[in-house]
């Protein structure tokens, strides 16, 4: 058994292929899974036989398979996901558009809740109003300036909240004319619900 080459002790040709090495390994492995000493020779065999075929691939002696040079070529390639854009949707209005976590909805829609709870308070004057419009104000650029650092274009879609959200709220109020409210809570209320609704849902 000593005198036995690598090859015979995988009991297969020197001509095998790299397939069938392996497969006589197995075989070999399982067949004498409880003769610990037979288990290392047949390792050392395969080993013996990798290094074997290792130097005669340097030496030019064998050409190598080219599923086994190049497994790349025979794996189907990996297509990424890119999500497609909603159709008929300019390409500025998508990256304007944010796609929102719930917190990101939830912690605005907190602070400008409370903020319309002050502005309403039966006690409220001017005073008070220009100071809940003012955290508004300050709230939405926060919000907006956090999602992509971009201080300016956070001011800007902040300040044309601000003024759809007055003049809209104003053109509201002469048509509904709420009772239950002053002309100034309303408008106030109806600019907090566009700062909510821009912090939340655009970048």
């Amino acid at each position: 058994m000593s005198d036995s080459t690598p090859y015979q002790l995988l009991e297969v040709d020197e001509n095998a292929s790299f397939d069938e090495v392996q497969e006589a390994r197995t075989r070999l492995a399982e067949h004498y899974s409880n003769d610990r000493k037979r288990l290392e020779s047949i390792e050392a065999a395969y080993d013996a036989i990798l290094m074997d075929r290792l130097r005669q691939r340097q030496e030019g002696k064998i050409k190598v398979p080219e599923r086994i040079r190049f497994p790349e070529r025979l794996s189907p390639p990996t297509t990424s996901f890119t999500p497609s854009a909603p159709s008929g949707s300019p390409a500025w209005l998508q990256r304007l558009i944010d796609t929102p976590s719930r917190s990101d909805i939830l912690w605005p829609a907190g602070i400008y809740a409370g903020l319309g709870g002050l502005s309403i308070y039966p006690a409220a004057n001017n005073s008070l109003l220009q100071l809940t419009l003012a955290l508004g104000v300050g709230s939405c650029l926060y919000f907006l300036n956090r999602k992509e650092q971009k201080f300016g274009r956070a001011l800007l879609l902040t300040l044309l909240a601000l003024v759809f959200g007055l003049l809209l709220g104003g053109l509201l109020t002469s048509a509904v004319n709420p009772a239950f409210i002053t002309t100034e809570k309303f408008i106030a209320l109806f600019t907090f619900l566009t700062l909510w609704l821009v912090s939340s849902f655009l970048r």
